[in-house]
């Protein structure tokens, strides 16, 4: 759904104040729109009703974090979300970081930024992060075939030993699951 960036995602193609009168130049035209102070995005029109689609609030939450250098994770809710194993759509959407504690009100929602220790946010895979995330969330009892599947079918089959091997710091009960998630398809 469109770009998300900031002016340091684009620092390479001039000086600072040329990006920042390009951008200004680029909004006054329509061609992008700013989300919040810093954070920009492309529109793009869906194709359903041809109407401009809002900027992915994950996409926001990665641009915020390339913008202050911080390692990001989606939170337990957020992350149950993005994998499709909740249809309920959070009020707030929390995001771990390495970053301070920051909440940033958005048209549709408040995205929040909790700092978190490093190891919780620092996998090499985001979708290493993700499914701990989710699988976290759920807790030991609520781990069943069926999101074992759900979290096998989402996830590359390229990516599934990467993300195991990435993931080998998570609590045992966590390991085991992304385990079981790694391994070739047994049950369809």
């Amino acid at each position: 759904m469109g770009w998300v960036f900031s002016p340091r995602d684009i620092a390479n193609v001039g000086s600072r104040s040329a990006i920042g009168l390009a951008l200004y130049r680029l909004e006054q035209k329509k061609k992008i729109r700013r989300v919040i102070r810093g954070i920009f995005y492309y529109p793009k029109i869906g194709t359903l009703l041809g109407k401009e689609l809002p900027p992915d609030i994950d996409r926001i939450a990665h641009a915020l974090g390339r913008k202050f250098g911080w390692h990001i994770q989606p939170g337990s809710a957020t992350a149950l979300n993005l994998l499709g194993l909740s249809t309920q759509v959070p009020a707030r959407t929390l995001y771990l970081s390495t970053g301070p504690n920051r909440t940033y009100e958005l048209p549709t929602t408040a995205l929040i930024f909790k700092h978190s220790a490093l190891k919780e946010t620092n996998f090499k895979r985001p979708e290493s992060g993700l499914i701990v995330q989710a699988l976290k969330a759920l807790g030991p009892k609520r781990i069943t075939p069926e999101i074992i599947a759900k979290i096998r079918a989402w996830l590359d089959p390229n990516l599934r030993k990467r993300v195991l091997d990435d993931s080998r710091s998570a609590t045992a009960w966590v390991y085991a699951a992304i385990q079981e998630i790694a391994r070739a398809d047994s049950h369809g």
